[in-house]
Parts: C-alpha cells; sequence; structure tokens
C-alpha cells in the first residue's frame, strides 16, 4: 500500500441513472477520473430552500488524482443537473501501489 495523498476518492449525487452515467462518462472521458461507481437507490435528505427534501438519488464514488481535483469540480459543475451538486472530496489513507499508479496515469490522459 502507498500513502494515500496524491488520490481522492469524491462523491457526487445525481437525480437519476441517466444523468450519472452522463457525468461519468465526462469526467472518464476527459482524464479527471479513473474510474467512477454508479451506485442506485441511495435516498437523500436535505434542506433546500427551507424545507427538508426526501429523494431517491444515484451515488457517483469517483477516483481520481489530487491534482485532478479542482478542474473535476469545475467541470462537475458546469455539466450537472442540479444547481448546487453535491461534491465531496476525501483523501484515502492508503491505496494500492499498482491501482495508484494507474490512477494517476489515467487522470494525466496517458490511460493504459
Amino acid at each position: 500500500m502507498a500513502a494515500g495523498g496524491s488520490a481522492r476518492v469524491v462523491l457526487i449525487t445525481a437525480p437519476d441513472t441517466g444523468s450519472a452515467a452522463e457525468l461519468a462518462d465526462t469526467l472518464v472521458g476527459e482524464g479527471l477520473a479513473a474510474c467512477v461507481n454508479i451506485l442506485p437507490g441511495v435516498t437523500s435528505v436535505y434542506r433546500w430552500q427551507g424545507e427538508v427534501k426526501t429523494d431517491a438519488e444515484v451515488l457517483l464514488w469517483v477516483k481520481t488524482a489530487q491534482a485532478s481535483l479542482e478542474a473535476l469540480a469545475a467541470r462537475v459543475a458546469e455539466v450537472h443537473p442540479f444547481d448546487v451538486p453535491c461534491i465531496v472530496a476525501l483523501e484515502p489513507q492508503a491505496v494500492g501501489v499498482d491501482y495508484l499508479a494507474w490512477l494517476l496515469e489515467c487522470c494525466a490522459g496517458d490511460s493504459r
């Protein structure tokens, strides 16, 4: 295992699987993410415009490089259907050495 400092896991919610797939294709296709897992069946409870809302959503589990994080967040903000998309980046404690090397290559625009 390697220290996870150069990798990030980004959590993004989307309203449905179609928009989640479009976001995933955009992020991976543009070299902003190495991999995106799409997890349907998430229920989100949140406050919006003074009211508590509950909605079915889809969670994107995005693996990216720390160096790509700002560009990724900016791109999500451009194409996401929500006015205020959830974009939460987490720093992993450790990452497999080979996986980290692959992730960094993908996000540098040189995927295997």
